[in-house]
């Protein structure tokens, strides 16, 4: 069975880049007769801002999404990280990190996603207190294609060098929790913004080296507007609830999807229904941003 899923952060309301995020997620799975799952990735608690999460559920309610299964909170889950990270350590696949940014950014040559580490730590040998840990990138291609935007190949050491999987403040990264959440959840489709492509490879990677499963992907255009991309960090503007049919209207455009139709429905339950029978991925613009 198909099982996506959506994924936001709580750091404040969702904007229009985020519900075409999850109006996407969604039809591909229920177009799939899939399950859909929603998890909150609210790992940096330094950025979670109090009482946005019932926000974006709210959000997601009020436009006639309905998920599967219990929410999951990443920061719920900090003994299942701990468990896996062992794993690894134990393995001698990962070594902890003593260097500050600037430092990195001195001597570090830049790649695909930002500074390409050097390395410089790994024989060291360092304690765990107040230090990074950091998995050992190895000179191997990771390639998939992507459901939206074709084949994408990447080397691991050369693109990105060794990568962050413990903050030196003890935060678990992205790149780990998203790999083993995915994983125990389930999930074998994501569908999300391509500003998460290049994170992908590394996801693959960390599967490989954990023994996990595999995943399909596909990753939409990132809505844009003055050229930066939408998202709470950019402040940009909460969904309006006062229109929910427009909202989605505008959604499933950006998509590229037969909307003419789809718009004449007098209910959001016709109208979910019949999106969902004409969700068509293959006309989802095979490019990175679009500017709204």
């Amino acid at each position: 069975m198909y099982i996506g899923r959506f994924a936001p952060s709580p750091t404040g309301p969702m904007h229009f880049g985020s519900l075409v995020t999850a109006v996407a997620s969604y039809l591909d799975a229920k177009h799939h007769d899939g399950l859909w799952k929603v998890r909150m990735e609210d790992l940096d608690q330094p950025r979670v801002v109090k009482q946005s999460d019932k926000t974006i559920l709210d959000t997601l309610h009020q436009h006639g999404f309905q998920w599967d299964d219990e929410i999951i909170y990443q920061s719920h889950r900090i003994d299942i990280y701990e468990n896996y990270v062992s794993n690894l350590n134990q393995k001698e696949n990962t070594y902890f990190c003593e260097c500050s940014r600037k430092e990195i950014a001195d001597s570090a040559m830049t790649g695909i996603d930002g500074m390409i580490y050097p390395g410089t730590c790994r024989d060291k040998k360092l304690d765990a207190q107040y230090h990074a840990l950091r998995i050992k990138a190895e000179d191997i291609c990771m390639a998939f294609e992507d459901k939206i935007q074709g084949v994408i190949q990447q080397n691991i050491l050369k693109d990105f060098g060794d990568f962050i999987l413990k903050r030196s403040d003890g935060i678990y990264a992205y790149q780990l929790a998203v790999v083993i959440d995915d994983a125990l959840q389930n999930i074998n489709t994501i569908i999300r913004g391509a500003d998460l492509i290049d994170s992908t490879s590394r996801q693959i990677f960390l599967q490989k080296k954990l023994s996990l499963p595999s995943i399909n992907y596909g990753h939409i255009p990132i809505a844009t507007f003055n050229q930066k991309k939408l998202s709470k960090e950019n402040q940009s503007t909460p969904v309006d609830h006062s229109n929910i049919k427009d909202n989605l209207i505008a959604c499933l455009k950006f998509l590229g999807q037969d909307y003419e139709v789809i718009e004449k429905e007098n209910t959001l339950t016709n109208f979910w229904a019949t999106a969902i029978q004409l969700w068509d991925i293959s006309v989802v613009p095979k490019i990175k941003t679009i500017e709204i």
